[in-house]
Parts: C-alpha cells; sequence; structure tokens
C-alpha cells in the first residue's frame, strides 16, 4: 500500500526514536513485532526467542507481521503508516541464519507490498548499545545492515538511506521523501 513505509536498519541504529519523532509531528506509528514477541516470551517463559529457538522466533515473527499488516490493510486507512520493519525483516533474518520459510509464509506474504519507498538507517556506533531485547554486536549490525540492503532490493523495493544526525533532521529527511 502506498501509505505503508517501512524504517528498517541493522539493531541499534534509532528506528525507534525516529519513528517517536515522526509520531510527534502527527504519523501513525507502527510498531516492532520482534520487540513484542521477546517480550512475552520471556515473560510467559517461551522458547520463540532469538537466542533459544531461531526458527520458531522466526515463523511468529513473521505470523505476526502478517497479521498487523493484514489488519491495516483491511482498515481502509488512508492515514500515512510508518512500520518499525517490515515483513521483509524476518525474511532477511531467516536467511542470515540460514532458515528455510516454510512455503505457506511465503505464499501469504506474496501479496503483501509497502510503499515502494523503504528507508534505511546505517549502523551508527555512536548511538549503539545492547538491552533486554538487543543482544547483537556491532558487527552483526553491520552485516545486518548490508543484508537489509540486499533483501529489500530482492523485493524490489527502493532504498532511501537516512542520514546520520539529529533527530529531527532525520525525520525532515523522511517527511521530505513521501512528499
Amino acid at each position: 500500500m502506498d501509505n505503508f513505509y517501512v524504517i528498517t536498519g541493522g539493531p541499534g541504529v534509532g528506528k525507534t526514536t525516529l519513528l517517536t519523532e515522526l509520531e510527534k509531528v502527527g504519523f501513525r506509528i507502527v510498531h516492532e513485532d520482534a520487540r513484542r514477541i521477546i517480550q512475552n516470551e520471556v515473560k510467559k517463559g517461551g522458547d520463540g526467542l532469538p537466542w533459544k529457538n531461531k526458527a520458531y522466533y522466526t515463523k511468529l515473527m513473521i505470523e505476526e507481521s502478517i497479521k498487523t499488516y493484514k489488519l491495516l490493510s483491511e482498515s481502509g486507512s488512508s492515514d500515512i503508516h510508518f512500520f518499525d520493519r517490515g515483513i521483509f525483516d524476518a525474511f532477511c533474518y531467516a536467511d542470515m541464519i540460514g532458515i528455510d520459510i516454510e512455503d505457506h509464509l511465503k505464499k501469504a506474504v506474496s501479496d503483501i507490498r509497502y510503499n515502494r519507498k523503504v528507508f534505511l538507517l546505517p549502523p551508527w556506533k555512536r548511538i549503539y548499545e545492547n538491552d533486554n531485547e538487543r543482544k547483537q554486536e556491532w558487527n552483526e549490525a553491520i552485516s545486518t545492515y548490508n543484508a537489509m540492503k540486499l533483501t529489500y532490493r530482492k523485493y524490489g523495493y527502493e532504498l532511501m538511506e537516512v542520514p546520520i544526525g539529529t533527530i529531527a533532521n532525520r525525520a525532515d529527511f523522511v517527511i521530505s521523501q513521501i512528499g
């Protein structure tokens, strides 16, 4: 959908901060499914975690991303929505760790389209930090960024690299690109 934009990149690059800024100026934000899945799995003692059962975690990410997308697309809203990662982030993750995605999930995403412009945030060492859900090391952040570029290009998206800088400048860049 033309009003659905993805903001992506490796871990710890400022996606959530940028999305918070975009929300402050009136845009609708779709929060990351992966972080919510991790929090829920930890809370219930589940194993759908990237450090426990990567295959199950990947399946959960794709399933939840599909549900979120379909719920919003069926709402008929013409408002601009910014997604904190898209479904293809989960596909990228699966490729990076060598997990095959089940055929029914591949088929389920075949009709899912975001706006052609995908906003990619590059690694930025000065702001990178780990937390309870982000356990990747800096070199993994760089690898993920590179893999995201390849994945989104593979699915036909145009990457708009968001410059490193103040949050206001990053938000202004994104807003200027959606015109």
